[in-house]
């Protein structure tokens, strides 16, 4: 059991840790895009809306054959060969039709989703939501086989071979073509612009493709239909979850463009996706956390004292995220240099984002109790309850009042799937969540928000100091409730220094 455990702790921290770094290092490409494109130009808007399709149609191209592969796959009446086989060609064989059918109606697919004039970043990223869900196959294979190892080198290549070459594209080589245009053109035209977000994104999934050339070698079995039938019997929740799942993250950025008419729809969407960006920082403390927690939770099912465990996670998590979200907006005059000064205007997204983002983690916090209980139809109800909410905010708003609606749509949606989740789950499975200390610490920390917020703006670094000052009040007051510093004494070495 122990070495189980331990095997267990390795591999969640290899994949956890590929995904963490991954997204950060990726998350370095934002920089690049909003000094590169400006504002005006509607660059970043595009690669916003793009890329928002793009994460619903992976969705929908893998309808949930990853999950369904691990659960058959370890069935003991059924042939592991033959599973990876039939999920393989499944997912393979969908993905095609599907670039097939984008290319086929390629002026009409481009004409309704605002691109006529730009076909090709359609057709393009077709492509490349096509080969990553075939990918997820063989990566799915990887952790079935437990080779983290490979696993997590492919994922981070993807993101260097990206960066690398969006830096030669949006930096290097427009550098170069002002004094080199003949030497430097044959490989770099100015006119192509975001385009090249798009073709470097298909070069780089290509390539990871190359690497799974075992993996493929190994699908060995047959293709089985009746296990097919069965195997999407089993998925079909999973879609319906995924795709609300996703919709909550990506439909106010597909919807924008169709329903803001005051012009600069793109530049808007831009501005909204940028800014957005820095309050991502607090979906990657949540992704952390969540692949800690999963484990975790499952872990303790069986232990007598598991709801109280449980409890006291929620609390901590919530504490974790409520200092994360001050420390942001504490040093928001640092953290606005990462994107350009003319997407600046969009900052006031940040706090709602961060505030909807904190309550999707709460939201994954509670989602445990239908897990455990085998009742995973009321994740798929909660996410359904909380995309039309979102939707119907974006439908009603945004005409008038822009991406401003978009967050608060992110914000209600999360909120409502959050309250639902709770109350439902009291019923089914009853959690004594610490309520009077949660409360206190979400009032400490919106007075203390709102005092940051008050803080004149004269100064370079005075209001920054200022705001520090009141994250460290909440520190404090957490270091003493919890009585952080009994545990931090028995900390070896740096323990000595709260003695």
């Amino acid at each position: 059991m122990a070495a189980n455990l331990k095997s267990l702790a390795k591999d969640t921290a290899i994949y956890g840790l590929s995904s963490i770094v991954g997204r950060f290092l990726n998350y370095l490409l934002v920089p690049l895009y909003t000094a590169s494109l400006s504002a005006a130009s509607g660059g970043y808007g595009v690669i916003t809306n793009v890329y928002s399709y793009t994460a619903l149609l992976l969705v929908m191209l893998t309808y949930g054959m990853e999950t369904t592969f691990f659960r058959f796959a370890n069935k003991t009446d059924e042939n592991p060969h033959t599973v990876y086989t039939t999920t393989l060609v499944a997912v393979g064989a969908t993905s095609l039709a599907f670039v097939a059918a984008v290319l086929g109606f390629l002026p009409w697919v481009a004409g309704a989703m605002g691109y006529a004039d730009h076909p090709s970043y359609i057709g393009v990223m077709a492509a490349v939501v096509a080969l990553d869900a075939f990918q997820a196959i063989p990566f799915a294979y990887l952790r079935y086989k437990k080779r983290p190892i490979k696993f997590a080198a492919l994922k981070l290549l993807f993101i260097f071979l990206n960066i690398a070459l969006n830096l030669l594209y949006f930096l290097v080589l427009p550098a170069l073509y002002k004094t080199h245009p003949g030497a430097v053109g044959a490989i770099y035209d100015p006119t192509v612009g975001v385009g090249y977000a798009f073709y470097l994104n298909l070069v780089c999934t290509g390539v990871i493709t190359f690497f799974f050339w075992r993996e493929l070698a190994e699908a060995r079995g047959s293709f089985s239909w009746p296990l097919l039938r069965r195997m999407l019997g089993y998925s079909w929740p999973i879609l319906v979850l995924g795709i609300a799942g996703i919709l909550n993250q990506t439909a106010d950025k597909i919807m924008f463009p169709f329903l803001y008419k005051r012009g600069g729809e793109t530049q808007q969407l831009g501005i909204y996706g940028a800014a957005s960006k820095i309050a991502m920082i607090m979906a990657m403390i949540t992704q952390a956390f969540r692949y800690a927690y999963e484990p975790f939770v499952f872990g303790k099912a069986k232990d007598r004292d598991n709801r109280e465990t449980y409890a006291e996670a929620m609390k901590y998590f919530i504490v974790f995220t409520l200092l994360a979200f001050l420390a942001v907006m504490a040093w928001i005059d640092v953290l606005k240099h990462i994107i350009a000064p003319d997407y600046w205007s969009g900052l006031k997204v940040v706090p709602i984002v961060m505030a909807a983002e904190i309550m999707m983690g709460i939201y994954f916090n509670l989602s445990f109790w239908y897990k455990l209980i085998d009742k995973t139809i009321w994740g798929a109800y909660f996410s359904g309850v909380g995309c039309a909410v979102l939707i119907a905010i974006n439908v009603l708003f945004v005409p008038t009042y822009g991406y401003m609606a978009c967050a608060w749509a992110g914000f209600a949606g999360y909120g409502t799937a959050m309250v639902l989740s709770y109350f439902v789950g009291q019923r089914h499975y009853p959690i004594s969540y610490p309520l009077k200390d949660i409360g206190l610490y979400v009032a400490l920390a919106a007075v203390l928000f709102a005092a940051m917020t008050l803080i004149p703006a004269p100064g370079r670094w005075a209001p920054t100091a200022l705001r520090t000052a009141l994250l460290l009040v909440f520190c404090a007051v957490v270091f003493k409730r919890e009585h952080m510093g009994a545990m931090l004494r028995r900390l070896p070495v740096v323990g000595r220094l709260f003695r």
